[in-house]
């Protein structure tokens, strides 16, 4: 089998090259990035693309399947750049794929993809997907599934997946992760287990939260397994301000709704951080989801708790882990993070 990846040099690529070094399943993979990383793969080669204005076909043709990861969380500030890139981005892929007579396509959504819902239950895969409105995020990616239901009926005898994680952490994701939400006037000593005083608590912020090198094998059985559909990917426990207060030995203080998502707007505006408060309304939005198709027909079991996941991204953050590509790299943000202030936070393209 030979597989394209589209936006391979990410949190979820990395994840799922990893993945696919050891399935006998896939004999090459082409990992298409903006930029070409440093980092090598097995039985991986790359090419630098541009999914907003490069011709894709050429890469596409001959391809056993095409998963499409590409995806930008910033310039924040720029939200007409974040959907050229989102659903413009997305749109060209989906037609490469149909044009080169691609038999599979995997895609990357989100839980972001689905409406507000319940926080006491957990959702299937037919919950309603229009997205948290408030939220950039959200909102391009129920735009991009509707332009894959779309690719679906046009396409009828395509395999297609779309797989929607929770919330996906690793230790080698860091210092992305740090650059896009966070920004460089985190104080790292915050980010110390049992030096943490409080957490916030909310009846609506309750969140999933999945291993990245979980969510690789989830996409490495969605190419190699005659599945089809939405799968939602998410591990236990499901963290809320109490299960947080005992994981990082801190007190679960109740803090109302409008003043988290007011520090994030006032902090924003003052370029404090990258992370508009549509993150926010994101997080108490969108519902708790059951991942229990995932396990019952693409045979997936997460093989890490969502606290092990959390705690390992924590310690990657004061250790200012990453990986040896653009978008994980620690030198990605400029020499002591100043790239990111000359950026504006969230003002420019990283």
């Amino acid at each position: 089998m030979r597989v394209v990846i589209v936006g391979a040099s990410g949190n979820i690529g990395t994840s799922l090259l990893a993945a696919l070094a050891d399935e006998p399943a896939v004999d090459s993979v082409l990992g298409i990035s903006r930029r070409r990383p440093a980092a090598e793969f097995p039985k991986t080669d790359w090419a630098e693309t541009d999914i907003r204005e490069d011709d894709l076909r050429a890469l596409f043709r001959d391809a056993d399947a095409v998963v499409h990861l590409a995806w930008a969380i910033q310039p924040s500030r720029d939200t007409e750049a974040l959907r050229r890139t989102n659903v413009w981005g997305s749109g060209r892929v989906f037609r490469a794929v149909a044009e080169s007579g691609v038999p599979a396509l995997v895609y990357a959504s989100s839980v972001g993809t689905y409406s507000v819902g319940p926080k006491d239950r957990q959702v299937d895969e037919s919950w309603p997907r229009a997205g948290i409105p408030t939220s950039f995020y959200s909102r391009h990616k129920a735009e991009v599934e509707r332009l894959l239901d779309l690719f679906e009926r046009e396409n009828g005898s395509a395999r297609v997946v779309r797989l929607r994680p929770a919330l996906i952490f690793k230790r080698g994701a860091a210092s992305g992760i740090r650059r896009l939400f966070a920004g460089p006037f985190l104080p790292t000593p915050l980010l110390h287990r049992r030096l943490v005083p409080f957490v916030p608590s909310h009846r609506r912020l309750r969140f999933q939260v999945v291993h990245s090198l979980d969510v690789g094998d989830a996409f490495r059985l969605a190419l190699t397994r005659d599945v089809r559909g939405a799968f939602n990917l998410a591990a236990d426990p499901v963290l809320d301000g109490e299960t947080l207060g005992r994981l990082l030995e801190a007190r679960p203080v109740r803090v109302p709704g409008r003043a988290l998502r007011g520090a994030a707007a006032l902090t924003w505006r003052l370029r404090l951080q990258p992370t508009p408060p549509g993150w926010i309304d994101l997080a108490f939005g969108v519902p708790l989801m059951d991942a229990g198709r995932a396990r019952d027909e693409l045979g997936w079991t997460p093989g890490r708790t969502a606290s092990e996941a959390l705690l390992e991204l924590m310690a990657g953050l004061r250790e200012g882990a990453g990986l040896e590509t653009p978008p994980l790299s620690p030198e990605t943000g400029g020499p002591g993070r100043t790239g990111e202030v000359a950026g504006g936070l969230g003002a420019r393209e990283t």
